[in-house]
């Protein structure tokens, strides 16, 4: 019998050869012990023992995680992630049954893109996130800047000055620096102070949290470069409803890590997958083995020969997302 121990360890063990294998084990579990997932699948006329490839998994639309408190198994939640939004939204909640599991999870796929964190001073710029106690984000940022060991890793609040300065004193420094964060807060650092960051990396979140008006990636890419004096900006993709984060280097499309494949669907006929061209972003995270690894997201993305993907929209009345405002023309 499969138990989250087992899917742990072959998460840290799966190649691309295994994960087909993996995916449709993690499916057969959620599909029998995730209430809310077998009483989806039934009323799409599946029968979970007729599925035998991955294509033909079905995906839970990611809205639910707004209306339900989604889980496999029966257990105690150590703590409850929600969304960003704006004053009146509707919040998605993901229940978390084990913050360190998702924090070495985290720290595996920042590994599998950047090396070692230790490597790193990390300066966090991510002031709205920042001001609650619920942000995976955050969560996940006081885990990297704790693992660096550097003293001088930290948050900066509304304190843009203060990140400037120290970011300066550490030129030189044996270690990379690498400052994350949401949109809006690097564009005001980028127009209101202009400093020369070239010896940085900067990594954009995504997000305007209704601070600023909404502007393509490539604009915002090419604005923090001119002014911050970068020759790139990181993005990474993440969001409340999946543990995993993908990253796009070199200003280029996003990568997924280990154990999270992203597919395509029909707009208008959800059950239609693997598309080409434009069409929403289904993803399998087998991180979320103990919640539900098989999300329907409301963003449209198109999908490369070789597995990257870009985000070029929303899907019509769905709501903008806190972390993943920013789209690709």
């Amino acid at each position: 019998m499969d138990t989250f121990e087992d899917f742990e360890t072959q998460l840290y063990s799966l190649n691309e050869e295994s994960f087909e294998n993996i995916a449709l084990s993690v499916f057969r579990h959620q599909a029998i012990h995730n209430d809310l997932y077998n009483r989806y699948i039934a009323l799409l006329g599946i029968d979970p023992v007729t599925v035998s490839k991955v294509e033909d998994i079905p995906f839970l639309p990611i809205s639910f995680f707004k209306s339900h408190a989604i889980q496999t198994g029966n257990w105690n939640p150590e703590t409850v992630f929600h969304s960003s939004g704006t004053t009146g939204m509707v919040r998605s909640r993901h229940l978390i049954k084990d913050l360190k599991f998702y924090l070495r999870n985290a720290e595996r796929c920042f590994v599998n893109f950047f090396g070692d964190l230790k490597q790193y001073h990390f300066l966090a710029l991510l002031p709205s996130y920042l001001e609650r106690t619920d942000s995976s984000l955050i969560a996940m940022m006081n885990h990297f800047i704790s693992r660096s060991g550097s003293p001088k890793s930290g948050f900066y609040l509304h304190n843009p000055e203060q990140l400037i300065r120290d970011a300066e004193a550490l030129r030189g420094d044996g270690r990379k620096i690498m400052i994350w964060g949401v949109a809006f807060a690097l564009l005001d650092l980028a127009e209101q102070f202009g400093p020369d960051l070239g010896h940085c990396i900067i990594v954009e979140t995504g997000g305007m949290k209704g601070r600023r008006a909404e502007i393509t990636r490539q604009e915002l890419h090419s604005i923090l470069r001119s002014r911050l004096n970068v020759g790139n900006v990181v993005s990474e993709y993440g969001m409340t409803e999946l543990l995993s984060q993908a990253y796009a280097l070199e200003n280029g499309d996003f990568q997924c890590p280990p154990g999270m494949k992203v597919v395509t669907r029909d707009v208008t006929d959800p059950l239609t997958r693997g598309i080409s061209g434009t069409g929403g972003l289904n993803f399998i995270d087998l991180a979320n083995f103990q919640t539900i690894s098989f999300l329907e997201t409301e963003d449209l993305g198109k999908i490369n020969t070789d597995g990257t993907f870009s985000v070029v929209g929303r899907m019509d009345n769905s709501d903008v997302r806190g972390c993943n405002l920013l789209v690709d023309q």
